[in-house]
């Protein structure tokens, strides 16, 4: 071993002692020394930003320890890797804190008169990154039901005080299509219309796999880990896919790391929680579980129906009602199928020219999802229909001639005849305790009305409507 590789062998022995292991191998262990000549001691960095970072945090321990290593007039200067693959080779930058008055320890540091090349890598001069955000996905259209309050209340808090809150890192975690991805770049987009200068990024856990891929084969990880170091709110879509990729979850491990640390705001997403989880080191699960684990369930009807009810309300058309119930009923998985439901009613009503109701809904989303067919009984029949026309299930058990109860119940056996399988006595004995006689006396009375009157005839269709519901 060199000299000049002995002597910083002897400092890093001093310097493991008082940081953390995450933060001595991060800033630490890819320091290499390159010559300690004229007391004047060259410490090669990968990057500027490495500089900074030195600068800021750790120039009192570095300068304490070389002093006691190396002796009071030593001299600290960093040679800074410009291009690895070109042939610029690299600058030397003297160490700057003789300029720094906090910094007192090494007011006998000697500063080079070389000229200090200003780098991308500067913190105070970060570029402007773009957050790959989808400005679709916003909180304004991101409607609050039971399924998912929890996940985006916190995602609300956050927006409003990234790395803030107790929600650090927020997990959130359901099956695919509840709205995970659209909480994500709601949070990011909220963060940035309240924090402009916020360096936010949405990311999905596939194309980062990608980067770290294309920087090992470049050997540029450095400047891969540098980078997301950057970023202040960092939102990562279905990290599962990190699940067995060893290299990229000790990666991502110093990011968290860092990040959390320094008071950076992480969102995670996956379709399974941090417990589910195959393939991921437990270091890495029990980071996830530190701020809040947030499971996003399947819309229940009332959220699915207010879903889609906002989207058309946002695109302008008009849909009857019915129909909205229907698809709310029947599409029952996911946000992404509700959508995608209403879009391809809305083609098909166009490119054939027919109007929008039950029967094009019924053929339409039968192509989409699998519609349980409804098993319809004479007690749901006679319900509907005494609720239709404001009467108790009591009434039209009684021996009541008046008309409006005389014509419900005779309804009532109309449509259990025609809907269900039931015999003629098992439906005479649930409407009123009827023979089988009276049942098809009902039914008969029914159709001759329909023929005769059309006010009657709406309201035995608007029955059957509900029926479909």
């Amino acid at each position: 071993m060199s000299p000049c590789a002995q002597l910083w062998s002897e400092c890093l022995t001093i310097i493991k002692d008082n940081i953390n292991e995450t933060s001595f191998n991060t800033w630490f262990a890819p320091i290499v020394p390159v010559q300690f000549e004229n007391n004047t001691f060259v410490l090669q960095v990968p990057s500027q930003f490495f500089v900074e970072h030195i600068e800021d945090k750790y120039i009192d321990l570095l300068g304490m320890t070389l002093m006691r290593v190396a002796g009071p007039e030593t001299r600290l200067e960093y040679r800074v890797l410009i291009d690895k693959q070109a042939d610029t080779g690299s600058i030397q930058v003297p160490s700057t804190v003789a300029q720094k008055p906090k910094h007192q320890p090494l007011n006998n540091t000697t500063i080079s008169k070389q000229q200090v090349i200003v780098s991308p890598y500067q913190r105070m001069q970060l570029p402007d990154i773009d957050p790959q955000l989808n400005p679709s996905f916003n909180f304004n259209n991101l409607i609050e039901g039971k399924s998912n309050k929890l996940a985006r209340t916190a995602g609300v808090s956050i927006a409003n005080e990234p790395g803030k809150t107790i929600f650090n890192p927020l997990f959130v975690y359901g099956k695919s299509g509840v709205g995970k991805t659209h909480l994500c770049n709601a949070i990011g987009i909220m963060t940035k219309q309240l924090y402009p200068d916020k360096r936010v990024l949405y990311v999905s856990a596939n194309t980062f796999q990608i980067q770290y891929t294309d920087a090992v084969r470049n050997n540029t990880q450095n400047d891969f880990l540098n980078f997301y170091q950057t970023i202040d709110v960092l939102l990562i879509d279905d990290i599962q896919e990190f699940s067995g990729k060893t290299g990229t979850q000790n990666t991502f491990f110093h990011i968290f790391n860092h990040l959390h640390q320094t008071g950076k705001q992480l969102v995670l997403t996956s379709d399974r929680s941090p417990l589910e989880m195959v393939g991921m080191e437990q270091r890495l699960l029990t980071r996830f579980k530190w701020g809040l684990s947030a499971e996003i369930e399947k819309p229940d009807f009332e959220l699915r129906k207010a879903i889609l009810e906002d989207k058309i309300y946002r695109d302008g058309l008009d849909i009857p009602e019915n129909v909205v119930n229907f698809i709310a009923e029947n599409v029952v998985d996911n946000v992404r199928d509700l959508e995608g439901s209403l879009i391809s009613l809305l083609a098909h009503s166009t490119l054939t020219n027919m109007p929008i109701d039950i029967s094009l809904a019924e053929k339409v989303i039968s192509r989409i999802v699998n519609i349980a067919p409804k098993v319809m009984t004479v007690e749901h029949i006679r319900d509907t229909v005494c609720d239709y026309f404001n009467l108790s299930v009591d009434a039209i058990s009684t021996r009541s001639r008046k008309m409006e109860v005389v014509q419900a119940r005779q309804v009532a056996m109309y449509f259990s005849k025609m809907l269900t399988k039931s015999s003629l006595a098992t439906i005479g004995m649930h409407i009123g305790r009827r023979d089988h006689a009276t049942v098809l006396h009902a039914c008969k009375k029914v159709e001759d009305l329909m023929d005769t009157d059309k006010h009657f005839r709406k309201e035995v269709e608007e029955i059957k409507e509900r029926l479909k519901m």
